[in-house]
């Protein structure tokens, strides 16, 4: 439990209010301390409405209610209580408030008057300043430096008064929000290992080319955190659900932008991605999977030697090209007739032409036909003049040593971080390991692998049961 104290104004204690509603979850309790007047009511206020959005309702103080109760269009219900006229603590049980705290998110106020306080509710003290316009606060609970450093940066950056909504992540630990305010909506992007420099870099890089990355709005780079446009909700991953027949189509966009993109000098801020560099990253799968079925005879030491040396047969040769990494159709947006949106290319790397080929075609969340795939390929090939024979066998090189390191992340993010639900993909992933090695020119990491289980139910089962809990 620690505590971190703040002075704000009217305008950070709702932005406060706002960024700690985007993350409250059913069970959740916040108590709000204070003198009258101090501005409890303003941040519950700010709280509950953020919470309901456009179908907010009004919020008067439960003075002389108590306990008034909100619908939640984000999936629960809110309890405002507010405990300063209540006389004997057991008419919390009449109230219900004990019991809503196991399902529901509760505010509540004077919460001196309560018999035991919970002890993993997340305490607010608000407490007058001598100015007037301030207020002094004291937050304790886990992990709030975050969501503070998040509200002072909204407020900075002119967003205060927006709806904070949590948008879905990825297996990092960075975090994204959507921000909506009266002067439309933008992606507040946290990332607490502070590597947004790189982010900022490609941004720049990738608008001044006329490729479809957003607009940056504000930064502060030194504490990970990013305002940028918001491309909308049009994944490519949703628009090829929806729209199946338009799936060819969608991926000759696709190869057109990689085409486009590979035809531009690799700037020299971007690490390269190598042999050596994709052998050192297969260890993540020799270092988990292995060791997760129960292979401990040292299985899968020999593929990080047999890869480099793969990639110097059949890459090495080629000059290398930008790679955005990690690029998919969930991290695609689709704009019609403007440019794919861009997300997610922080990571992006000098690597051979095939990598990002591979990343879209070989998505562990996607499944892209067989067809469009060789369609795709064919595509790149006709559109770059590169030799077939050598693009074949490298973009079977990296698609197997790309998704067994997949493999390996899933299985670490299941063992070590208690995160099971990525290993559904692992069966697809495992599927296009064996694609890529039937290539006859990775037998020798054929042979490597021979014998290792593949992610069947019960392969998966084991590895639940040591899932990190």
């Amino acid at each position: 439990m620690t505590t971190l104290r703040l002075t704000a104004d009217q305008d950070m204690t709702a932005a406060l209010a706002r960024m700690l509603a985007a993350t409250a979850r059913p069970g959740d309790t916040i108590l709000l301390d204070g003198p009258v007047g101090a501005g409890k009511t303003h941040f519950a206020r700010a709280f509950i409405r953020a919470r309901q959005g456009p179908a907010a309702e009004d919020v008067p103080s439960p003075t002389f209610t108590l306990v008034q109760t909100y619908d939640d269009p984000m999936g629960t219900e809110v309890w405002h209580a507010d405990l300063y006229r209540l006389t004997d603590p057991a008419e919390l049980d009449e109230l219900g408030l004990d019991e809503a705290r196991d399902s529901a998110i509760c505010l509540i106020e004077w919460p001196d008057r309560m018999e035991t306080l919970p002890d993993t509710a997340l305490t607010v003290a608000i407490m007058p300043d001598d100015d007037p316009d301030l207020r002094r606060i004291a937050l304790s609970g886990p992990d709030l430096s975050r969501a503070v450093a998040r509200a002072r940066f909204v407020r900075g950056a002119g967003w205060a008064d927006a709806r904070v909504v949590p948008l879905a992540g990825d297996a990092s630990a960075r975090r994204y929000f959507r921000l909506t305010g009266p002067d439309g909506a933008a992606v507040l992007m946290d990332d607490p290992a502070g590597d947004c420099g790189q982010f900022v870099a490609m941004t720049h890089w990738l608008r001044e080319r006329g490729f479809g990355a957003p607009e940056l709005l504000a930064a502060d780079t030194a504490a990970g955190l990013l305002l940028v446009q918001d491309l909308g909700d049009d994944l490519v991953a949703r628009v090829l659900r929806d729209r199946p027949a338009q799936a060819q189509a969608i991926h000759d966009r696709i190869t057109n932008l990689l085409v486009a993109l590979h035809r531009h000098e690799v700037p020299d801020f971007v690490p390269a991605l190598d042999g050596p560099a994709l052998a050192e990253q297969a260890g993540l799968f020799a270092d988990w999977y292995p060791q997760a079925v129960d292979q401990t005879d040292g299985f899968g030491r020999d593929i990080a030697p047999v890869i480099a040396a793969l990639h110097a047969d059949l890459a090495a040769d080629q000059p290398p090209v930008l790679a955005l990494r990690d690029f998919h159709a969930e991290n695609l947006i689709w704009r019609g007739e403007a440019p794919l949106g861009l997300i997610d290319y922080q990571d992006a790397v000098s690597c051979h032409p095939a990598y990002d080929l591979v990343s879209v075609l070989q998505d562990a969340r996607h499944e892209v036909a067989p067809a469009i795939e060789t369609a795709s390929i064919a595509r790149y090939l006709a559109a770059t003049g590169l030799d077939e024979g050598r693009f074949r066998a490298a973009y079977a090189l990296l698609g197997a040593q790309r998704n067994l390191r997949i493999l390996g992340i899933f299985t670490r993010l299941c063992v070590r971080d208690g995160k099971p639900r990525y290993l559904d993909f692992m069966p697809r992933v495992w599927g296009y390991v064996q694609r890529n090695l039937a290539h006859p020119a990775l037998a020798p990491l054929a042979r490597t692998l021979t014998g290792l289980p593949a992610p069947d139910g019960a392969t998966l089962d084991r590895i639940r049961r040591r899932c990190a809990r």
